[in-house]
């Protein structure tokens, strides 16, 4: 990955899509063990919590080797973005160079339940604007990874951000990846240059409605819950 790019993405915008990060194997690897129950802590009926509609799957320790290493080399290149962010903003937070340290922090404060998920939704299906904190312990990025083709597997189901300006109106941003792509983006806020220095815009994501097919997609969220 371009990492000057993707750090100037997330800084001008909050996210960043990232071409070809995984193959079309491991995308049809990922996507059709949906079903193998093994791989998983928990299932979550997005409509009987009032999510949305569709299915997501928690992942259960150990992880899948290739989720694994995803979360582990993304993070290692986030950290130093995540630690410039809490620079600016005043906040006093630095976030460790390795996820197990990152995790290690979780776990002192009950966070010991992995979080990388899987999620696929069909015909109707949606998910609401929402932030995935899970706790005190949380970092301020998170990765989607799309495993199903848009336009061929799916059509709708386009990733949205919500922008919540302060004393202005909100922003909406609608993405679409192909096949193997990824969107970094924040877990939470983002920096934003005032007139007077920086200061947080926060941000939510979801998933507008699918129209035909079904989408698949990997999130890796990098801190652990409670």
């Amino acid at each position: 990955m371009n990492t000057d790019s993707m750090a100037r993405s997330l800084n001008e915008n909050g996210y960043a899509l990232l071409t070809n990060v995984v193959t079309d194997e491991i995308c049809n690897e990922l996507a059709q063990n949906y079903d193998d129950s093994t791989l998983y802590r928990s299932v979550i009926n997005m409509k009987r919590y009032q999510f949305g509609s569709g299915e997501y799957k928690y992942f259960k320790y150990p992880l899948p080797q290739i989720i694994e290493q995803l979360r582990q080399q993304f993070y290692e290149v986030l950290a130093p973005i995540a630690n410039e962010w809490m620079i600016k903003l005043g906040i006093d937070k630095h976030f460790p160079p390795t996820l197990g340290e990152l995790l290690n922090e979780c776990h002192q404060n009950d966070q010991n339940r992995p979080t990388p998920l899987i999620l696929k939704y069909e015909k109707g299906d949606w998910n609401a604007l929402h932030q995935d904190l899970y706790g005190e312990v949380y970092f301020p990025f998170q990765v989607v990874f799309f495993l199903s083709q848009a336009n061929v597997d799916y059509t709708g189901g386009e990733f949205l951000m919500l922008e919540n300006r302060p004393r202005m109106q909100s922003k909406g941003i609608v993405l679409q990846g192909n096949k193997g792509d990824a969107v970094i983006f924040t877990t939470n806020f983002r920096p934003t240059l005032g007139t007077r220095g920086y200061y947080r815009t926060s941000m939510r994501h979801g998933v507008s409605e699918i129209r035909s097919g079904k989408r698949i997609n990997l999130g890796i969220i990098f801190h652990d819950a409670k």
